[in-house]
């Protein structure tokens, strides 16, 4: 991997940070076979995976098919040589358009403003789904799920692991449920390999708890931490455990805790970013010891630890928001306990 740099100064470095492959991945990228399609190729994760994805195929040297598909247009993403392909995967036509493909990651998803539109909400996260995995029967697949699955955990567990059941608390959980019982439905009969990429939470300098927390340090702001704890991982670091995880695609489906190692507390980790900026740090609420946490031991143990630690990125993010960086507008949540989004 490229050497962590202490700070990052621009959205173009940041950028090229999030999208480098690691030799890992390009070496799994010799031994994948058949092209690849990234459905949901927009949004906070994806154009940073597409680009990963496209350096590791062009670094690997084995001639491969990099497609990305979204509803809105990705000229960027067209611009990094990725073939782009507009579709509704709520309209049955359009998705019997998109070209078949052996290695499908799927980024499909809808989670805040769920409460209110209830509806779209199981129609984007289960009807798309469906129509996907029917699509692409006889491929593999590595899918984007989310840890609020589990119950809410408390510290003292661990963590949720691949054997706690699911236990979705709100309707946005519940119909991420639905998402993936839509592809084992597929996966339990053979017709497609499946990963559930099951993620608590992705992070970069422009959104994220750490840059929740961040904001609030610089803004004055008190901190709630009656969800005391959380765990995050550098987005980089996700997008390469998410496009190495094909090799684990089955029938039945596996499932894939993907988060960094630590359960961290939000106290320490917002006065450690009161100490970078020289701001005073106030908290309000009293710690639960309860949040959605994952234990990620077994990815982490295929993969290794992610390659930026958490001190890291913590000083990262603190540095951006200080300096007035860009915001993608996109908070979290990471507090909520009753699944209301």
């Amino acid at each position: 991997m490229t050497q962590l740099p202490d700070r990052i100064e621009s959205v173009a470095q940041l950028d090229e940070l999030l999208s480098t492959p690691s030799p890992a991945l390009i070496e799994s990228f010799k031994q994948l076979a058949g092209d690849l399609i990234i459905v949901g190729a927009n949004g906070k994760v994806g154009p940073s995976l597409a680009r990963m994805a496209k350096r590791a195929v062009d670094a690997s040297g084995v001639p491969r098919r990099v497609l990305a598909v979204d509803l809105n247009a990705m000229p960027e993403l067209a611009a990094a040589g990725l073939e782009t392909i507009q579709c509704n995967m709520l309209d049955p036509e359009d998705v019997a358009k998109l070209p078949k493909v052996a290695n499908v990651m799927y980024m499909v998803g809808r989670k805040f403003g769920s409460t209110g539109s209830e509806s779209m909400t199981w129609g984007v996260n289960g009807i798309a789904a469906y129509h996907a995995a029917r699509h692409f029967r006889g491929s593999r697949m590595a899918a984007f799920s989310t840890g609020c699955v589990y119950p809410v955990m408390d510290i003292a567990s661990g963590g949720a692991t691949e054997q706690t059941p699911v236990a979705p608390v709100g309707e946005y959980a519940m119909s991420c449920v639905a998402r993936e019982r839509m592809l084992d439905f597929f996966a339990d009969q053979g017709e497609l390999d499946v990963v559930h990429v099951r993620l608590n939470y992705a992070v970069e300098c422009r959104y994220g708890v750490l840059f929740d927390l961040a904001s609030s340090v610089l803004n004055g702001e008190p901190i709630d931490i009656t969800t005391g704890y959380a765990n995050v991982i550098w987005q980089g670091d996700c997008c390469d455990r998410a496009l190495r995880s094909f090799a684990l695609a089955s029938s039945p489906a596996t499932i894939l805790n993907v988060t960094g190692p630590e359960m961290f507390s939000i106290r320490q980790v917002a006065t450690q970013m009161g100490e970078i900026m020289g701001k005073e740090v106030s908290f309000t609420g009293e710690e639960n010891g309860r949040g959605y946490l994952n234990n990620a031991s077994y990815a982490n143990g295929i993969f290794g630890n992610p390659s930026a630690p958490l001190s890291r990125v913590v000083q990262w993010v603190a540095q951006w928001v200080q300096a007035g960086g860009a915001d993608l507008g996109k908070p979290t949540h990471f507090e909520t306990q009753d699944g209301k989004y």
